[in-house]
């Protein structure tokens, strides 16, 4: 049900009839004020079948309530129910389809230049929004599931989606040409696994962030949380991650060319006739202070010898 195709990375979302949630009917034409309304109208419709579960479930039991208590708590009929949703546990996750569905275009619409693990992190953000948006609902949610194996399991699932979007999009990235964003090793045998890792990392973030809010009651700056949880994966993870471009050979810094490079290495090498050029080498991932060590170790070697 994931909504993105390998084949091509910045024009990935698949079509949007397909895959579309349970009851959501033929897909209507963009733009019309009477598809506006339809819309609005169905997606009304599904919160006050999602409100009318979470309700019962919380008041009787999960296990006790059945479909029928539900839409006849809406004020609809059971046809009506399996219109929205294919089971109860559904209704719990209400706004997953949407969500996804906007997370997809986010990831298709990206500009080639942005670091593809800040699109995904745009894209993350997105679902953490989903549930700031009612904070009420979304603990209420939170601690139903944790009572329910079974709803736990359809949240694994749930959030099992995102991270395959998120991996099928790093994976399409290693496929484009010209400037590679830093950090990548385009080409390399390490290229489905960093896509992999990365967009792991990502997903297990929002839902540590998610967590922490959720059992705080739904206060805090989730968001912030969330900023902070995305700096330590690219210190981790993408450590030359930094604004920059990355060509086949070479690292180029911000604002800098290939060429000014060469000139820049031609300039040292004839700045004075007697002295020496010394030349170090460094992993890109290497912390900074680590790289200012080993300059220093060997400015400070050059000069005892």
């Amino acid at each position: 049900m994931d909504r993105v195709q390998s084949a091509s990375p910045q024009h990935a979302a698949a079509p949007r009839g397909a895959d579309r949630p349970a009851g959501s009917g033929p897909a209507a034409p963009d733009g019309g004020p009477g598809s506006r309304r339809a819309a609005a109208q169905r997606q009304q419709m599904r919160q006050d079948l999602a409100t009318a579960a979470m309700e019962l479930f919380a008041s009787q039991g999960y296990e006790e309530t059945t479909v029928d208590q539900i839409a006849a708590a809406a004020g609809v009929a059971r046809r009506t129910f399996f219109r929205y949703f294919r089971s109860k546990e559904e209704a719990i996750f209400p706004d997953h389809d949407d969500t996804l569905v906007r997370v997809a275009d986010l990831l298709a619409s990206a500009e080639p230049e942005e670091h593809p693990l800040d699109v995904v992190c745009r894209g993350i953000k997105e679902v953490l929004r989903m549930y700031a948006s009612t904070p009420s609902v979304s603990v209420a949610r939170y601690q139903l599931i944790r009572q329910v194996p079974a709803l736990r399991e359809r949240e694994i699932a749930v959030v099992a989606r995102y991270e395959r979007l998120f991996t099928r999009y790093l994976l399409g990235r290693f496929d484009t040409s010209g400037e590679i964003p830093a950090g990548w090793q385009h080409g390399g045998e390490d290229d489905s696994m960093l896509a992999e890792v990365s967009a792991a990392a990502v997903v297990a973030a929002h839902n540590h962030v998610l967590r922490r809010w959720l059992r705080a009651g739904g206060r805090g700056d989730v968001e912030a949380q969330l900023d902070h949880s995305f700096e330590v994966i690219r210190r981790t993870f993408w450590a030359s991650s930094a604004p920059g471009a990355r060509r086949r050979g070479s690292l180029v810094a911000p604002g800098a060319s290939v060429t000014g490079l060469e000139e820049a290495a031609a300039s040292a090498l004839s700045a004075s006739p007697g002295g020496e050029v010394l030349i170090t080498v460094a992993r890109t991932d290497a912390p900074l202070d680590v790289v200012v060590d080993s300059i220093r170790a060997a400015l400070s070697g050059a000069r005892e010898s």
